[in-house]
This record gives C-alpha cells, structure tokens and sequence, in this order.
C-alpha cells in the first residue's frame, strides 16, 4: 500500500541508468514529489498512506474501541447512536435491507435490528456490516454471538473498502439505508464514500451519517478542546497504553468538515438534504460535539 522512495535511491537509480533514460526518471520523480495529499490527524501525508495509517490505528484500538469512543465523548456516544437509530426509525414501513458502513463492531448493527424488532414486531430487517478492517469485524462477531441474530440472515460481515465497494457484492439500487457512524471522517476520500453511498441506496433510500462535528458555543469549544488534547490521550496512555492513537483521534475530529461543508458534500453527491441548518440538514447532539447528517437519493 505504501509507495516510497527515499531521496538515497533515487540517487542510486541514477547513476546506474543509462543516460538517454535521465529526462523520464526525473519526470518520474518529479510526478511522485507533486503527488495528492490528505490529512492524517494534523499530519498532511501521502493519499496513498492514509488507508495503511488508519487501519493501523485501528488495528491498535480495536478490541478497546468502545473504551476510545466512551474517552472521547465522556460516555454518551452510545445515547448519541441510540438517538441516531430511533431517529431513522428502521422497520417502520417494514421490512428493510440495510448496509452499515464502517460499522465492524456491530453496535449500530445491533441497535437498527433491536428497534425494528422491538418497535415494530420486525424479524425481517437485515444489516450488512461492512469495515475495511479485520480486526474491527471480529469484535463485531463477537458481539452478535451473545445475540438472537447470530447465524441468521439478519446479519452478515464483510470486509470492503466505502470508497470502492465491490460492484459484483454491492449492486446498484440495492439498499434502503446506509449508516456510518463515527468512520466517514477517517476515509481518505469523503465524497468517493459518498459516490458509492448514493450508488447502493435505492431511489428514495437515505443515506445517514452519526460523526463528530464543529461545537458553536465558544465556551463549550474552549471547554470541550482542551478536554480533547489534554484528558483523552492521556486517558489513551493510562486505559489503552496507546496515546499517538487517541491523539490521532482527537485530531481527525478537528480536522472534519463543518456541518455545513459537510451538508454541501452531501448534495453534490447527488443526496437531497434540508436547509443548511441544526434540525433542517443535520441535527446537533450535545451543541455540536456530534452530528446526523441524512440524505435521501433523487
């Protein structure tokens, strides 16, 4: 996945290629310095990288991930994903087959299958959870195996990428709803993710989106910043012995877009929103701290 060349050999290959063959390795290495970037935390690296560098975050916290949200939210990401799930009230016009992007651990999974269970007297409802890593969907087995859905076909796990989802496994017009929670803002390309969202999703279907955001009282920024870069990766070192990975997490969050950058990015991929506005676009839990963001695809 990585693609480096260090400054030493690209020396080396020059001395032994042959002369005539000079102006193409100088275009070659004049293409790989001026190649795409993106954010990794604070960090501006290589689009290229950014996949292996999360996943080996990820890969880090996995087994801990409940413990890296509850250190990040002081606990209340599970209200916040209760609220995200009985807001889109799965199961209320029947049955619906869903796709939960970026959701390895199986708690949005479980979440949409127990509301239109309980609600709605839906045994049909079925989730396919989809995660680029390995780890991350273990857990999510794990945890459906303490569960009434285990090894039924309400369920399944798969590993894929949301920026480029296997056509042959995820056809077109498919879905009647696609969630992502707390994942989009650590893909390297949100509106690629987007793209494929509004490829699956049947016409009509929404698309929805549980992610940290922009806090709009000054005071509660203030308050809530230094909680993040002070408290939660030291909480990282004391509960997980893993700062740099809590430290990545805190900054992925500052570096996401705004509600409104974000409300935009969802348009343009082809979604209809609301206005531009807490309870129009997106809805703001906790004064900003986190976000649902819902489009329906035209």
């Amino acid at each position: 996945m990585l693609l480096q060349l260090s400054h030493c050999a690209r020396q080396v290959r020059r001395q032994c290629i042959a002369p005539g063959l000079l102006r193409k390795t100088h275009d070659q290495a004049t293409q790989g310095s001026s190649q795409r970037t993106t954010s990794f935390g604070f960090r501006t690296v290589p689009e290229d990288s950014k996949e292996s560098l999360v996943k080996g975050v990820f890969d880090n916290v996995a087994s801990k991930y409940d413990l890296m949200n509850d250190a990040s939210s002081l606990g209340v990401h599970r209200l916040w994903k209760d609220t995200f799930v009985s807001t889109l009230r799965p199961g209320r016009k029947g049955p619906m087959r869903c796709l939960d992007m970026a959701g390895g651990t199986g708690d949005i999974a479980l979440r949409i299958l127990d509301h239109a269970r309980e609600q709605y007297a839906d045994r049909e409802t079925s989730v396919e959870i989809v995660d680029i890593n390995a780890q991350m969907l273990g857990e999510g087995f794990k945890r459906f195996k303490k569960t009434m859905y285990h090894n039924t076909p309400q369920v399944s796990f798969h590993e894929a990428n949301a920026q480029d989802l296997p056509p042959s496994q995820f056809k077109d017009n498919t879905y009647d709803l696609y969630t992502i929670a707390f994942g989009i803002r650590n893909c390297t390309s949100i509106p690629a993710v987007l793209k494929e969202a509004y490829r699956t999703l049947k016409p009509g279907a929404t698309f929805a989106c549980l992610e940290f955001s922009k806090v709009n009282n000054p005071l509660m920024s203030a308050l809530y910043d230094q909680y993040s870069f002070s408290v939660v990766p030291l909480m990282g070192t004391i509960l997980a012995g893993d700062r740099d990975s809590y430290q990545y997490l805190v900054e992925s969050i500052r570096k996401f877009p705004g509600q409104p950058e974000f409300a935009r990015m969802i348009r343009d991929a082809g979604f209809a929103t609301g206005r531009d506005h807490d309870g129009g676009a997106w809805t703001d839990l906790w004064g900003g701290i986190a976000s649902i963001h819902t489009g329906v695809k035209i």
